[in-house]
């Protein structure tokens, strides 16, 4: 499976089964985790055998399972960035089998920053095996999300496809993608979670478009 292929397949998954993550899966992820680290100054960590993730009322009501999780973090600032190597981490671990869901809000934050010292939690991301492989989202139209200057290319449309994929807090797709010639903007305003929103959607537009077809301004 390649990651548009995984783009497709990755649905939020929020109850696990309690099959540990393989060695040498783990060993992938923390190798990706480093690749994104290194690329983009930030400190993401992946945790594995550790049920520390959410508070215990949203295992009763919400999660199940949650026993291995990126922790993604960097410095101020970096929600943007965060969401952009998130969406990487969650499609390359669909191709490794595995299953994930982006928590923003829900997620122990006390917990995660004394395990990230340093530098700014602004979510987790649970992977495992999931008990199911989750469901699409509901989501809104192209037409809803984004607009072209003059007669939209195909680069265009495949890239807000993909950009329809992508997770976003409270599912409410809160983004505008333009484009003219070459050119493509994105704005998005959904509260605290802004920047990590726009990180997810701009990865996911990237991935449909193609990184050469265009430029963001």
């Amino acid at each position: 499976m390649d990651m548009k292929q995984a783009m497709k397949e990755r649905h939020m998954v929020r109850k696990y089964t309690d099959e540990p993550i393989l060695e040498d899966i783990v060993e992938k992820l923390n190798r990706r985790v480093r690749e994104n680290n290194e690329q983009y100054g930030l400190s993401i960590k992946l945790m594995t055998n550790d049920d520390s993730a959410v508070p215990g009322v949203i295992k009763l009501i919400l999660a199940k399972g949650v026993n291995n999780f990126f922790i993604m973090a960097g410095p101020d600032g970096a929600d943007e960035l965060c969401g952009y190597c998130g969406a990487d981490l969650m499609l390359y671990a669909q191709t490794l089998g595995l299953n994930t869901w982006w928590v923003g809000g829900t997620y122990n934050r006390k917990g995660a920053q004394k395990k990230i010292e340093g530098a700014k939690p602004v979510g987790i991301i649970a992977v495992g095996y999931g008990q199911t492989q989750g469901v699409p989202h509901k989501t809104k139209t192209a037409e809803q999300v984004s607009s072209y200057d003059g007669e939209a290319p195909q680069w265009f449309k495949n890239g807000i496809e993909a950009a329809l994929l992508a997770p976003t807090a409270l599912a409410k797709q809160a983004f505008t993608i333009k484009g003219k010639g070459n050119k493509v903007s994105i704005s998005c305003d959904n509260g605290i979670f802004t920047g990590v929103d726009t990180g997810l959607v701009k990865y996911h537009f990237e991935l449909g478009a193609g990184k050469d077809c265009f430029e963001w301004v």
